[in-house]
């Protein structure tokens, strides 16, 4: 049995693990999972990795969520809300690091999102910087694994990093 109290020891904070899409809260997902491996083998995008304690994570550098519910059907466990509700509640935010906000021309993360949730506005005599639209994010993590800089991170509507 994985004993979470024990880890929360010698952390200040819990840390924020992003799991997969339509999950149900932390504290069932844990206590019911039996680290199968099922939905890690189902992903098509190969992004579901081991992660503390063997428990399922997303690891956006490897790729994106396409949002196809292979994790869910597959896991023997009641572990998953219906795919007819919101995947989660997550999108992407911009960091300083970014290369455009330091003048550096780049524009890898708008050119992988489908959604066309970043765009890039024009700057007379400038770079373009760019605009991160959050009602049309998805929280894919598409712009994640290609930004140069690592620039990008996930929050929740709470602003927790995952």
């Amino acid at each position: 049995m994985f004993d979470r109290s024990r880890r929360r020891l010698l952390t200040r904070r819990r840390p924020v693990l992003q799991r997969m899409p339509w999950v149900v809260e932390e504290d069932t997902f844990v206590d019911k999972c039996t680290r199968c491996n099922k939905c890690i083998n189902a992903c098509e995008t190969q992004i579901i990795t081991k992660g503390d304690g063997g428990f399922p994570v997303v690891d956006f550098d490897r790729g994106e969520c396409t949002f196809c519910y292979r994790c869910a059907d597959i896991c023997p466990e009641l572990l998953f809300h219906p795919q007819a509700e919101q995947p989660w509640q997550q999108v992407a935010q911009i960091n300083e690091g970014c290369l455009a906000l330091s003048n550096i021309e780049c524009r890898s993360c708008g050119d992988m999102c489908e959604m066309q949730a970043i765009t890039f506005k024009l700057q007379p005599g400038g770079v373009a910087k760019p605009n991160l639209e959050t009602d049309s994010c998805t929280g894919c993590g598409a712009c994640i694994s290609v930004c140069p800089t690592s620039a990008i991170t996930m929050v929740t509507n709470n602003n927790e990093e995952n």
